[in-house]
């Protein structure tokens, strides 16, 4: 046994932490209160700006500010601040910057540009006192703690968590509010589901895809990004009805597919899916409703199961990086600024 595979690493310590993590940041009702704050202002749109993880916490804020108060999302794409010195056209918006750090220094340009273009920006960040808070009108602390690991887990939920808790008090949604306040309870229930099965078939895998709709597209491409950068698995995530199209010719037997599936009115195209894939002879692992095959906590809130179906992926993908010897906390190549409070 090497000694990535006895040891414990900062990865599987923070995913432990989500939990706590959670409760901190509904306990303390920021969201809540500058959530109240939007109700009383009026937006043309929103603009959501993130990149990687932070960026696919910013995807599942976009579905909720759609499907809540049907104001339109657009993503930012922070090199036409940086690289073609276009400052967008933003004023009267809504402009949200999702980093964990807080130090990306187009995050940070991309949201000063905003400002100055007559937007309210907003920072969701880890770390209240950095550039991008500094940059923003309102910051809504995060409060996920030091994150050591490169590859980001308890910063993700924890970043989904607070923009579901805003969109929440700012669209007056109560069943929000309610599915938010059980995270915590079930996010502790979602540390001990065994998704190994899946993991495990990914052994020689050449690639993997991952899959859902709706609220769990920022979910699904964050584990496929787990899977890139922990695991060194080319990894790709689809929207069901994309991969349906031109990505269906790329999956063979060798290739796993992962399926999310929420209790929501996409439900019934990503079960379809599963079916038309398994009837092909594909390898198919779904969470979630009657053809789930991964152990699941049964169904919550359908805008917040997405964010707790990261815990059990956390848990597979980090414990198969140390089956194999691989180091999930320093992925080849990469590095991170450590995360603060």
């Amino acid at each position: 046994m090497s000694a990535t595979t006895s040891m414990t690493t900062f990865m599987a310590r923070e995913i432990a932490e989500i939990p706590a993590a959670a409760e901190a940041v509904l306990a303390a009702g920021e969201a809540a209160r500058i959530g109240g704050r939007l109700r009383a202002e009026s937006f043309p749109f929103v603009v959501v700006c993130g990149r990687g993880s932070s960026g696919h916490a910013g995807v599942h804020l976009r579905y909720l500010i759609e499907t809540r108060l049907g104001l339109p999302v657009s993503a930012a794409a922070p090199s036409v601040v940086t690289g073609y010195a276009r400052p967008p056209q933003v004023a009267g918006a809504l402009f949200v910057v999702v980093s964990q750090s807080g130090r990306s220094p187009d995050l940070v340009a991309a949201t000063q540009a905003a400002r100055a273009g007559g937007a309210l920006t907003l920072a969701l960040v880890n770390d209240p006192d950095s550039p991008a808070a500094q940059a923003s009108d309102l910051v809504l602390p995060i409060l996920a703690g030091p994150e050591q690991a490169v590859a980001a887990t308890k910063t993700v939920t924890n970043s989904a968590i607070a923009g579901a808790a805003l969109v929440a008090a700012w669209a007056g949604d109560r069943e929000l509010e309610q599915g938010l306040s059980a995270m915590p309870e079930r996010l502790g229930r979602a540390l001990a589901l065994d998704w190994s099965a899946w993991s495990a078939d990914l052994a020689e895998a050449p690639t993997a895809f991952v899959t859902g709709r709706g609220h769990s597209l920022g979910p699904l491409r964050e584990i496929a990004l787990k899977l890139a950068e922990t695991l060194r698995l080319p990894a790709l995530g689809y929207s069901a009805a994309e991969l349906r199209h031109g990505p269906r010719a790329s999956v063979s037997a060798a290739t796993p597919v992962l399926a999310l599936r929420q209790a929501d009115p996409l439900a019934e195209g990503v079960d379809d899916l599963v079916r038309d894939l398994t009837a092909d002879g594909l390898r198919v692992h779904a969470c979630g409703g009657p053809l789930g095959t991964l152990p699941w906590i049964g169904d919550g809130h359908p805008a917040c199961d997405p964010i707790t179906m990261l815990v059990p992926a956390y848990r597979a993908i980090e414990a198969e990086a140390r089956r194999r010897g691989l180091d999930p906390d320093k992925p080849t190549g990469l590095t991170k600024v450590t995360e603060t409070l």
